[in-house]
């Protein structure tokens, strides 16, 4: 869902220090320009924009308090509508699904207490509302002068402010959201109701294609606006039920610790999708054309890994699962099956937020069966521990520590791994690699590769429940998921996996319990030393970490796999061969014949432990 910064009334962030004269003077001089005393007695704002950008149109309604900064959003941009807000206490967004959750995980409260902050100009008061501002000095950019304050609202997180240094207009807002810096201009300013408005604003998060412009077409001043006018709405969807009772059971396979279960849309299918609680319900462009979908807009999609895809949206009929059906959907269109050479698994669509929300979820690992059930007919008696969890977009985080140092997780079905720690976090915390370590590519995302420092990590503690020295990743990324300063980290399939797992979206709580037998595959990692994707009749190797087996062998980036122990690749599963060189013993040889040019060569690679 679309974030917007509206340009009537404009943005700061947390901690109250004292404010310097020049801040200060900035500050009285932006509230000169705006109108000065015209603003007082002015205590709401609604302002409607025009919406272009991200391949989609429409209209963008906007409310402010300008005594507090309680805010709200309303959004209907081609086939899409939301809505967001800010209710003093709690950020809130009513998803495209049309479901409403309390958003409190990773940056999202602060952010909102920054965008309220802005609205009702708070920086203009005798205390500045309580902010912490710094004074950045003077910049010049495309030949005019700005004076940029760095300001941080109680509550909320820094960003850049920059006033033109002649007009005194603010300019420009430079905010880092979640993993992305994004940059706010605002410009043609012109005076309504006694005041001045920007009527351009232009959104960028730094690639063109994924820019975003709203126009002010209309702004109106009023009387205070009642709590409720920014409060969460109360809604109740009625477009999902289960056949002939009030749960259903279906299988699921495990490949490279991914959920892959048969669904149908439209009425046609099986169609395996991947079951992601990091994700939301998509369906890929060929499976799109194929059912004849039409997809609109180019948004951007981001997850692991720096990189991102273009996203669409289009219209889904009827979703079934087992019994269950969603109807009338809103489905992102992605390419996700661009991933499906980096799971050897072919990958249509996935299954993710908008499923988990309506119904209860249980994921039993042990037996490799879903359950989705009603809300009213779940009972947590006997369904494990309750870890509370908040909402971050359409990620679930919870509360957990790693050796002792606590921080907000992202629970991630869609991981294969069992714990990443973000750079962010690796950093502030001096979390250091032990002397068993490997510095590699750690898995795939959507934004492509993502790197890491893998060991046997400290105790991760989930409420009651302890994992001793799991395999943990020191991620290493510059961007994407695992760069995001405000997540700690990922809690992945390696360590979800050891449980049945419940979800109740509904009550925020997720319910953790014990798997009845050994679990297969646990607690191992790579013994070789190398990445490898399918690749036409082959496996290609896109990565052989120096000094390890792999590469002692002669093993090279570049060279195609295509037989392993004397086994053509085309008889083999990509996530079977990775999984024999985590579990075959130490000293193991593994015989590769690869292609390299045009020329084939044998090697042996004897495997070892490296971590």
């Amino acid at each position: 869902m679309p974030k917007f910064t509206t340009a009537f009334v404009l943005t700061a962030l947390a901690a109250s220090t004292s404010v310097y004269a020049a801040p200060a003077d900035v500050l009285d001089a932006n509230r000169t320009a705006m109108g000065g005393a015209a603003w007082n007695g002015k205590l709401s704002v609604t302002v409607e924009y025009a919406y272009s950008g991200q391949g989609l149109t429409g209209k963008v309604t906007s409310r402010a308090d300008l005594r507090n900064g309680d805010w709200s959003d309303n959004f209907a941009l081609g086939p899409m509508t939301g809505a967001q807000g800010f209710d003093g206490a709690h950020a809130w967004a009513k998803d495209q699904s049309g479901t409403v959750t309390q958003q409190d995980g990773g940056d999202q409260r602060q952010l909102a207490i920054n965008e309220g902050y802005r609205r009702a100009n708070l920086w203009w008061r005798a205390d500045r509302g309580g902010a912490a501002i710094v004074d950045d000095g003077e910049k010049s950019d495309g030949g005019r002068n700005y004076d940029v304050l760095t300001i941080a609202p109680q509550g909320g997180k820094p960003f850049d402010a920059w006033f033109d240094a002649q007009t005194h207009l603010l300019a420009r807002l430079v905010e880092k959201q979640g993993p992305q810096t994004v940059t706010t201009t605002l410009s043609d300013y012109r005076p309504i109701d006694s005041v001045e408005a920007a009527v351009k604003t232009h959104v960028s998060s730094g690639e063109a294609k994924y820019d975003q412009d709203l126009t002010l077409a209309t702004a109106n001043f009023g009387p205070a606006l009642d709590h409720a006018a920014f409060a969460a709405p109360k809604v109740s969807v009625a477009d999902f039920a289960i056949a002939g009772g009030k749960e259903t059971t279906f299988p699921f396979h495990l490949y490279n610790n991914h959920i892959y279960a048969d669904v149908s849309v439209n009425g046609k299918g099986h169609y395996q999708f991947i079951f992601d609680t990091g994700g939301e319900n998509l369906v890929t462009p060929a499976l799109a054309a194929e059912l004849g979908l039409k997809s609109e807009g180019q948004m951007q999609g981001g997850g692991a890994g720096s990189g991102h895809m273009d996203v669409g949206v289009t219209k889904i009929t009827a979703l079934q699962l087992g019994n269950a059906t969603l109807k009338e959907q809103t489905f992102p269109v992605m390419a996700l099956d661009k991933l499906s050479p980096i799971e050897g698994v072919s990958m249509p669509g996935m299954i993710g937020f908008e499923t988990f929300r309506r119904f209860v979820t249980r994921i039993d690992y042990g037996n490799r069966t879903i359950t989705l059930m009603l809300p009213d007919a779940f009972d947590s008696r006997d369904a494990g521990e309750a870890i509370p969890f908040t909402f971050n977009g359409n990620t679930i985080e919870v509360t957990a520590a790693y050796d002792g140092v606590k921080g907000n997780f992202t629970i991630d079905t869609g991981s294969r791994s069992s714990v990443t720690l973000n750079g962010p976090f690796v950093a502030d915390n001096h979390l250091n690699a032990t002397n068993k370590s490997i510095d590699s590519v750690t898995g795939w995302g959507i934004g492509g590769a993502t790197r890491g420092v893998t060991m046997h990590g400290d105790t991760l503690q989930i409420g009651a429940t302890t994992v001793q020295s799991p395999i943990t990743e020191l991620s290493t990324d510059k961007g994407g998921a695992f760069a995001d300063a405000s997540i700690a980290g990922n809690i992945g399939a390696g360590i979800l996996k050891r449980y049945v797992v419940t979800f109740d979206y509904e009550h925020t709580t997720m319910y953790l319990k014990p798997v009845t037998h050994a679990v297969a595959d646990l607690d191992t990692f790579d013994r070789a030393g190398m990445w490898f994707n399918v690749s036409g009749d082959g496996f290609a190797i896109v990565d052989v970490t120096r000094d390890t087996p792999a590469d002692q062998a002669g093993l090279r980036a570049g060279d195609v796999i295509v037989a392993v122990d004397g086994k053509p690749t085309t008889d083999l599963k990509l996530y079977d061969v990775r999984q024999k060189l985590r579990d075959e013993a130490p000293g193991t040889v593994v015989n590769f014949t690869v292609t390299r040019g045009s020329e084939s060569k044998n090697i042996a690679v004897t495997l070892r432990d490296l971590i």
